[in-house]
């Protein structure tokens, strides 16, 4: 075997992406084309298996013999013969389109030393070139050689054009997050951005980006100052309060920035349902629906927001609310894109077409925002509206809409409830059960339905039955062993719920339910209060701002006599998830702390969204309290 046919060098796997997609380098930052066939932000990909015409040199007799025996002895599998002829008459020509066909011709030899050899003699022959430069930085970030990548990096930042840079500088965290440790890439875009910190155009973007470095470093500190530096600049830029909310979960006091943005009059949209997200991810779901309120008022034609916000005044108990949120949201969809009702009533092929049209898990969230499937979650949840208020003719109507097979479970699961508020639970558990499972997801996500449903008409023996057999079969699934621990608490069973309990936080540590979970329920039976103070600590510093375990953490307060905090905290969890079980928590402090017709307002609150909730009514019922 010749030399040539052994001229691979070792890889990391990451290499193997740019033979799929060398147009990916930098994508995300706005540049200006070096040339018409270059778009900006992209490397234009070489025309497969065959030579780049050069458009910049006259076609010699000798190119010609060139590009003939480079092309001829690819074709015959020998990568490194047609590299040399290839690269030597991209070098004589200095031909960008020669220079791209020949990096390609390594990098589909999987020989990254040759194609990063490939582009640096392109960036020498074409000094002026930003498509040689940012295939460069991806060759050395795919060979995992960050030293080498500063000298780069600050030739493409001088080379952008300055109403671009800031844009580039933008995107240098998430490209560098594979360039070594934390650490490193903090230095190496501390080195670069130095001449950027200080320039009009790039000083926000520039402290925006180390903050993200920074956040990623796990120096939350470091990342808020600069946020507050960034914000203190340009309080109209986006990038500022966009790191304040990376930062809310570990630093609260970074939600200040991005309220101080959005009191703007001309406050991105963008930025609020972002917030949104924030704001629900955390269950502050009162606050949630503010900012969408204030979102639909600055855009009411905007289909999307209607959405949300239907979900989330459901979940307040606010059903009218929900309901009619909803319906604008179908309005608007169906006005928009009359094509989604059909794609979301397709029976099979047309739906299942769909959901299989993208697989990559980068594209869920993608996916449930598409308008068929954005249809879907409305009816499915105005059918579960009704349901809650008795209608169960409305409920089966909007079901009936969906046909799509993906949602199957889904509709299946809510005829199960109805069936089973009517008193049929034998039917509405074959209803599950006869659904068809094709993977071993299919048949967990049944279960985990059957046992919901027996739940919701409290079947709590029934139910911790259904989940104690599943979780014989799927061993050590958390999320199951959760399920059967709150039901054992249903049933009494302290033991079996704190054996259940400490098993899914052996398996998952850092699972803030459970750890806030059990010591709750020690503390409402008044055990080992120390021991439940700490566990739902712990789950607080997991799951920071969340309202039930500030609830939690209120409620222990109360039990260990220290009525003040509680009400402080609970009054703080009331604030954000203004929940029923929260308020009769809320209501008994205030109770026993003499501001009794406060008690009352929000009992009243907390009745009017569920006047069944079993905690509210022991409440009154143990306090003598008639509303």
């Amino acid at each position: 075997m010749s030399d040539r046919r052994c001229w691979r060098t070792p890889f990391s796997a990451a290499l193997a992406a740019l033979i799929a997609a060398p147009a990916m380098v930098l994508a995300q930052a706005p540049t200006a084309p070096t040339a018409p066939t270059s778009p900006p932000g992209a490397v234009a990909e070489a025309p497969p298996d065959s030579a780049a015409v050069p458009s910049n040199s006259v076609m010699d007799d000798r190119l010609f013999y060139q590009l003939l025996i480079g092309e001829l002895a690819l074709a015959q599998g020998d990568a490194g013969t047609a590299f040399e002829w290839l690269l030597d008459a991209a070098r004589r020509t200095k031909d960008e389109g020669l220079f791209r066909r020949v990096t390609d011709v390594a990098l589909q030899a999987r020989a990254g030393d040759q194609a990063l050899a490939a582009s640096r003699a392109w960036r020498l022959a074409r000094p002026e070139s930003l498509d040689a430069l940012r295939l460069q930085l991806q060759i050395l970030m795919a060979l995992n050689r960050a030293s080498e990548l500063a000298e780069p990096l600050r030739s493409l930042l001088e080379q952008t054009p300055a109403a671009d840079r800031g844009g580039l500088i933008a995107a240098l965290p998430r490209f560098l997050q594979r360039a070594g440790d934390a650490e490193t890439v903090v230095s190496l875009m501390d080195e670069v951005l130095k001449p950027y910190r200080d320039a009009p155009q790039t000083r926000t973007a520039s402290r925006v980006a180390l903050g993200r470095a920074w956040l990623a470093a796990k120096d939350t500190d470091r990342a808020l100052a600069l946020a507050h530096e960034a914000m203190a600049l340009d309080i109209t830029a986006i990038g500022p309060p966009l790191l304040a909310l990376e930062l809310m979960r570990e630093r609260p006091a970074a939600e200040a920035l991005v309220l101080q943005y959005l009191a703007q009059e001309k406050a991105e949209n963008a930025l609020r349902l972002n917030y949104v997200r924030v704001l629900t991810g955390a269950q502050r779901y009162a606050d949630a629906v503010a900012q969408l309120e204030a979102a639909i008022r600055a855009q009411p034609a905007q289909a999307q927001p209607y959405l949300t916000l239907g979900a989330l005044h459901l979940e307040l108990k606010h059903p009218k609310d929900g309901e009619a949120a909803l319906l604008r949201y179908i309005d608007l969809v169906q006005r928009e894109t009359p094509e989604a009702t059909a794609l979301a009533t397709a029976p099979a092929t047309a739906a299942s077409a769909a959901a299989s049209s993208d697989t990559s898990s980068d594209n869920e969230e993608a996916d449930e925002t598409r308008p068929d499937q954005g249809l879907v979650q409305a009816w499915l949840m105005l059918a579960q509206s009704a349901e809650q208020r008795g209608d169960f003719k409305a409920a089966e109507a909007w079901l009936a809409k969906i046909e799509d097979p993906q949602r199957a479970l889904d509709v299946q699961s809510r005829r199960a409830s109805i069936l089973a508020r009517q008193g049929r639970i034998t039917q509405a558990r074959e209803l599950i059960r006869n659904l068809p499972e094709r993977s071993p997801d299919d048949a967990r996500a049944k279960v985990m339905a059957e046992a919901a449903v027996l739940r919701e008409v409290k079947r709590w023996k029934d139910a911790f039955d259904v989940l104690g057999k599943a979780a014989n079969r799927f061993a050590d699934d958390a999320d199951l062993l959760y399920e059967q621990a709150m039901v054992a608490e249903k049933l009494d069973r302290l033991d079996e719920m704190e054996r259940l309990l400490r098993r899914v936080i052996a398996i998952n540590p850092d699972n803030a339910h459970a750890h806030n979970a059990l010591g709750y329920s020690l503390a409402d039976r008044k055990l080992r209060l120390p021991e439940a103070r700490a566990l739902v600590q712990r789950a607080l510093e997991l799951s920071p701002g969340d309202p039930f375990i500030t609830d939690s953490l209120g409620w222990i307060e109360y039990r260990l006599g220290n009525k003040e905090e509680a009400a402080r905290l609970l009054r703080q969890a009331y604030a954000a998830r203004p929940d029923t079980e929260i308020g009769a928590h809320l209501g008994e402090v205030l109770w026993a702390l003499g501001q009794r017709d406060e008690a009352r307002r929000i009992w009243r609150e907390s009745k009017g969204r569920d006047a069944a909730n079993d905690v509210l009514r022991e409440t009154l019922a143990r306090l003598r309290v008639d509303l």
